[in-house]
C-alpha cells in the first residue's frame, strides 16, 4: 500500500530534496506541496494525504497555526521539521501539543549530503507515522496548577466542547469509557499502595501524554518519579521546563548523582541513559553516556532494569504511546521482581507500539484510558 504525503514549506530546495527522498522509497508518494501553512491546510482538505509534513516558520500562516486548523477540518498525522536549538524545541513542544505526532530535526546540510542513514529515518518515520491516531480521544484537559506569571503554550485545538468545571487535583474523564475487562478491574479504586518509585516510560505522543498525566498529580504527590522520554539532547531542557510550569508538582531534567525526592518527577537527559541506584534506601540518579549500541537514548528499558535491581517489589511502571517496544524487557525485569506494571490502552495511544508490547507480553496490571491514569496515580499510591 502507498503512503500520501503532503509537504508543507516554504523552501523550495527542502520542498524538492524532501520529494525526491520520500519518493525514491517505492512506498511513498508525493501528492501535493505547498509553500505556507495556509496553502497546507487547504490542501490538506482537498488531497486528505495519509501523512502530512510541516515546516513550522513560513509566511502566511506559521506551521503550529496551520496544524491547529488541519487538526479542526479534516485531523491527519503531521510530522513536524524543527531546528536543534532551544527555540526549536519550544516552538515543536508548541505544535505536538496542537496535535501534530511526532517530529524530525530539520537539517539542510544532511539532506545536501545525501546521507543514506538519514534517508533511511525519514522513510521509516513518515512510514510509522501513517498508521498512527493523530489527536487520540482525549477528554478536555486537566486544570492547571494555579496561575503564574509563566508562558503555558497554546491551547490544545482538539477541544470541541466548553471546558467544565473539575476538582481541582483530577482532569475531566472521558465521556465513553471502554468495556471493562478484567485489566481494567483496578479503575473502581482499590486501598492506596506505597512505592518507592513511579517510572513512566514513552516515545510518539509522549510530550502530550505525560502533560496530561502529571498535571493531575496534586503537589504533595508522596513518591518520586522519574520520566523517560525518547527526545533529543536540545529538547529535554525545555520540555521539564514546560512541564514543572504547568504542573503542582515540581519537574526538572535530571543531574548525575541528585538523590530522588517525593513529589518531584525527573527527566532523563536527552543522548544519555539514566539508571537509578538505592542508597540506604534512597534512590540516587546516574548520568551515563549514551551507548551506541542501544537504539534510544534515553532507553526505557536501561533505567527500568536498574530499578528493578534497586527497588526489587516497590516501583510501579508505566509505559504509555509510542513506537517500537523500548520498556518491554524493563518491565519485565520489574515485573519478576515483584513491582507493578501499568499501561496505556490502545484507544488513547497515538502509537499503540510500546504499550501493546508490554500488554502482549502480559505484563500489564493495569490497562488504562490515558485521562485515567494521572488520577489513578493520585489515588492509589501512598
Amino acid at each position: 500500500m502507498t503512503v500520501s504525503v503532503l509537504v508543507v514549506d516554504d523552501s523550495g530546495f527542502f520542498r524538492k530534496r524532501l520529494t525526491e527522498i520520500l519518493t525514491a522509497s517505492g512506498q511513498i508518494k508525493v501528492v501535493g506541496v505547498a509553500t505556507n501553512g495556509r496553502e497546507g491546510v487547504e490542501l490538506a482538505e482537498k488531497l486528505r494525504p495519509d501523512v502530512i509534513t510541516m515546516d513550522y516558520e513560513m509566511p502566511v500562516m506559521d506551521g503550529i497555526s496551520a496544524v491547529r486548523e488541519i487538526m479542526k477540518r479534516h485531523p491527519a498525522p503531521v510530522l513536524m521539521f524543527s531546528s536543534l536549538t532551544y527555540e526549536g524545541a519550544r516552538v515543536t513542544l508548541d505544535a505536538l501539543e496542537a496535535g501534530a505526532v511526532d517530529f524530525l530535526p530539520k537539517n539542510f546540510e544532511e539532506i545536501a549530503r545525501d546521507s543514506s542513514q538519514l534517508q533511511k529515518i525519514l522513510i521509516e518515520r513518515v512510514l510509522d507515522v501513517a498508521g498512527s491516531r493523530p489527536g487520540a480521544k482525549l477528554s478536555a484537559p486537566p486544570p492547571a496548577a494555579p496561575p503564574t506569571p509563566s508562558y503555558r503554550g497554546p491551547a490544545p485545538a482538539r477541544r470541541s466542547a466548553p471546558e467544565r468545571p473539575a476538582a481541582p487535583d483530577r482532569p475531566s474523564r472521558s465521556s465513553a469509557p471502554e468495556p471493562e475487562t478484567p485489566a481494567r478491574r483496578s479503575i473502581r479504586r482499590g486501598p492506596a499502595k506505597h512505592y518507592s518509585v513511579v517510572a513512566i516510560g514513552t516515545s510518539t505522543g509522549g510530550p502530550v501524554a505525560l502533560q496530561r498525566v502529571l498535571m493531575a498529580l496534586p503537589a504533595g504527590f508522596p513518591a518520586p518519579v522519574v520520566l523517560v522520554q525518547h527526545m533529543p539532547a536540545s529538547f529535554t531542557p525545555a520540555f521539564a521546563e514546560r512541564l514543572n510550569k504547568l504542573c503542582r508538582i515540581e519537574v526538572r531534567q535530571a543531574e548525575d548523582g541528585e538523590m530522588l525526592k517525593p513529589g518531584v518527577a525527573l527527566l532523563a537527559p536527552g543522548g544519555k541513559q539514566m539508571m537509578i541506584e538505592n542508597r540506604g534506601g534512597q534512590g540516587r540518579v546516574r548520568i551515563l553516556p549514551g551507548d551506541d549500541r542501544l537504539n534510544y537514548k534515553p532507553c526505557v528499558d536501561v533505567t527500568f532494569g536498574s530499578l528493578a535491581r534497586s527497588f526489587p517489589g516497590k516501583t510501579l511502571g508505566l509505559i504509555l504511546t509510542g513506537m517500537g517496544s523500548d520498556g518491554k524487557e524493563g518491565c519485565r525485569l520489574m515485573k519478576q521482581s515483584g513491582s507493578d506494571i501499568w499501561s496505556q490502552d490502545e484507544k488513547t495511544s497515538v502509537i499503540y507500539g510500546m504499550p501493546m508490547a508490554v500488554a502482549k507480553a502480559g505484563l500489564s496490571d493495569e490497562i488504562l484510558a490515558l485521562d485515567d491514569i494521572g488520577p489513578r496515580l493520585a489515588d492509589g499510591v501512598s
